[in-house]
């Protein structure tokens, strides 16, 4: 039973395993720690992403809004930035909008009874809207804390390092905290979790108000990743972090995955890119090609899990 859990996640890990091989063999350079570290920094903003669209997904949501709110979070920061704030101070003003965007979507998620899928899609074009009333301009972000962020120092970069702790502190909470049990047991049966006496209004504005959090954190470091800012930035970025949790091995119907898969999914959609980038002759689509294909791939072993599973449990009856 506990094999049969784990098997999408370890199915994710193996794969990410034999497409780094594959490209090391044809690029020798992909096993110094410098591509190793610039696999991380280069994907940490969609790491972020996918952390919190990992505890989404659990409760059997979806967030739609997560891509509008890094491109929001951006503009806001360089706009305060600009107007001569400290750089940390915009940091957290830009993690509380985001925080309290996310439990405002939850609100309305809980209190409507409506689909997240609508919800969420109202929510981004609220965000996007957001981003031009702002600003319609490209705005470079040249603040010194930037320049020192972005380039880091010896070993990871501190974007890097954000991921790897943002990866970390999701799993201590869906595994040893009270928060992470509502969290499967919603995602299992919102009915079923009532009856057990978890708090379905509070349980869904926590979830929705932590992506919040992670998307605003996730714009952060696409902020700092690109030094500069602009209302189109982040688009598209909730379906490649969707992609990343699937291809983790986190059912979309809920109750099922965790974040150790969603990090390897993410760390493959940037292996994927990092290949066409040093192969040099392929098109940048190939990629969202190969992103397909796994997500059907990962897709159809889940459907054959839950089947043999349903089909065991029958038998055991």
């Amino acid at each position: 039973m506990k094999l049969d859990r784990n098997l999408p996640s370890l199915v994710t890990m193996g794969v990410f395993v034999l497409l780094y091989a594959a490209c090391a063999l044809q690029f020798p350079f992909m096993l110094s720690t410098r591509v190793a570290g610039n696999l991380l920094t280069d994907n940490a903003f969609l790491g972020v992403l996918a952390v919190g669209m990992t505890v989404v997904i659990l409760s059997g949501g979806i967030d739609l809004s997560v891509g509008a709110v890094v491109g929001f979070v951006g503009v806001l920061l360089a706009l305060l930035i600009g107007s001569g704030m400290d750089p940390y101070l915009a940091f957290a003003i830009a993690l509380a909008v985001g925080t309290l965007y996310g439990a405002v979507v939850g609100a309305a998620i809980h209190a409507l009874q409506a689909p997240p899928f609508i919800v969420t899609l109202a929510a981004m074009f609220l965000a996007r809207g957001g981003c031009f009333l702002l600003t319609t301009d490209s705005i470079p972000i040249t603040h010194p804390v930037y320049s020192d962020l972005a380039a880091g120092g010896l070993g990871l970069s501190p974007s890097a390092w954000v991921m790897l702790l943002a990866f970390i502190g999701g799993g201590v909470l869906l595994r040893l905290t009270r928060f992470g049990t509502d969290v499967y047991a919603v995602g299992g049966g919102a009915h079923a979790a009532e009856l057990m006496g978890v708090r379905l209004g509070r349980t869904t504005i926590a979830i929705y108000a932590f992506s919040g959090f992670c998307a605003a954190l996730g714009g952060i470091l696409f902020s700092i990743y690109t030094q500069s800012a602009n209302s189109l930035a982040g688009v598209g970025l909730e379906l490649d972090a969707i992609a990343a949790v699937v291809i983790g091995g986190t059912l979309l119907s809920g109750g099922y995955g965790g974040v150790l898969g969603s990090f390897f999914g993410v760390l493959i959609l940037g292996l994927i890119q990092s290949y066409i980038t040093f192969t040099g002759t392929l098109s940048s689509w190939w990629a969202k090609i190969a992103t397909g294909v796994l997500l059907f791939l990962f897709i159809a072993m889940q459907r054959v899990i839950l089947m043999l599973r349903a089909r065991r449990d029958s038998a055991t009856r």
